[in-house]
């Protein structure tokens, strides 16, 4: 494999881990606050390295390119962790932006879920793909499965109006 195309592939990587998009670009000092963040520890891979992990648990220093080569660094390492999302969505809070603090968290419901899983789900939501019955069911699932209580709410409702708007599949 190409070194510069592995080195970008890494600084992608951590830069997905620390949430490294752009809320603005105004260099701030770090929030003295360890149990919550804010505009000021934005973004964190600056500012708050001490404080991002990968859903296995590794530190954004451990992302290198030798511990990649090693294998000490694999595919499964470079998931977010729900904590880090959780931080993003209070950074996101603190700048006014509440709906897409409420899409973070949603999205770390979802990451005990296996993507195979949040695919099958994705399908089945669709217009004339369930019945109510299956709907709920996923409902349950996500919430005693994988303790994803928002999500499992937001089915609840989808087969609430589909059953209004007659988008359920006919047995």
């Amino acid at each position: 494999m190409d070194q510069e195309l592995l080195e970008r592939m890494v600084k992608e990587v951590m830069a997905s881990l620390a949430g490294n998009s752009t809320i603005n670009d105004e260099v701030t000092p770090k929030s003295t606050n360890t149990n919550k963040v804010n505009r000021q520890d934005y973004p964190l891979s600056k500012n708050r390295t001490d404080l991002v992990k990968s859903a296995t648990g590794k530190k954004l220093e451990d992302f290198t390119i030798e511990n990649v080569m090693n294998g000490k660094i694999g595919a499964e390492d470079c998931r977010i962790a729900p904590e880090t999302l959780e931080m993003q969505a209070q950074i996101a809070e603190s700048v006014g932006r509440n709906a897409f603090a409420r899409n973070l968290r949603r999205a770390s419901e979802l990451i005990a879920v296996p993507d195979t899983r949040v695919l099958e789900i994705y399908n089945a939501l669709r217009p004339y793909r369930s019945t109510k019955v299956e709907l709920l069911k996923i409902a349950d699932e996500l919430e005693d499965k994988y303790n994803a209580k928002v999500n499992a709410q937001l089915v609840r409702e989808a087969a609430e109006l589909y059953e209004k708007r007659d988008r359920l599949r006919k047995d």
